[in-house]
């Protein structure tokens, strides 16, 4: 298992997709790779990451050989590759299902295979449910995690589990997405105040009597 953070997962995923999408312009410029990560559609959450984010990224990555670096046919611009499938030794529509949720954040697999329509067409959405199936159920992962589902929706969402907030919604038997565990928090958060504030008064009224009984004569008598 690697553990990504946020700039790492958007460099991989934009690496895997522009290799898929425009191949002759891949392995990709620090230029372009900024311009991926920046891109205001197809990213969930949309960044506006500098030259030296997105290089201090490729140097963590490249540490872990997830990124590799090259001067192409040209031999005079530094460019860079992901080396994503055969780390984890996934093939191709894997990587593209990681991709797309490292890109747009936790999908569901119908909206899996529209938003991979591109990179890799999938037949009909019982073909990403089996890819989700099998990067659950990796003996070296799993790679992704099935998510509550939500009210008002038919179907659950699937995350990878590549690092951050991922990996620590992962729980034995349930996985709460990021709005349910708020919402747990928040609701968490009133009742541990109320349990302070009562202990507060009991102490204050202890004080109170205790006050009470050294100034009224009555009760010194």
């Amino acid at each position: 298992m690697i553990d990504l953070d946020r700039l790492e997962q958007r460099v991989i995923g934009v690496l895997i997709e522009k290799q898929l999408t425009v191949p002759e312009t891949y392995p990709l410029t620090l230029n372009a790779l900024v311009a991926g990560c920046n891109q205001k559609t197809s990213r969930h959450p949309v960044m506006e990451l500098s030259d030296a984010q997105v290089q201090s990224a490729l140097e963590a990555l490249k540490q872990r050989t997830l990124v590799m670096e090259s001067y192409g046919a040209s031999g005079r611009v530094l460019r860079y590759a992901h080396n994503l499938p055969k780390w984890l030794n996934v093939g191709t529509t894997a990587a593209t299902v990681l991709a797309v949720l490292m890109l747009r954040g936790p999908q569901t697999p119908g909206e899996l295979r529209t938003h991979a329509a591109r990179l890799a067409p999938f037949g009909d959405v019982s073909e990403v449910e089996t890819e989700l199936e099998d990067l659950m159920t990796r003996p070296d992962g799993p790679f992704v995690v099935k998510l509550q589902r939500e009210p008002g929706r038919r179907e659950s969402r699937y995350m990878h589990l590549f690092g951050g907030e991922s990996t620590e919604l992962a729980a034995d038997d349930q996985v709460l997405d990021e709005p349910a565990a708020e919402t747990a928090t928040a609701v968490a958060r009133p009742v541990e105040r109320i349990a302070a504030l009562e202990s507060a008064v009991a102490e204050l009224r202890t004080e109170i009597e205790s006050l009470k009984a050294r100034l009224d004569p009555a009760r010194q008598g």
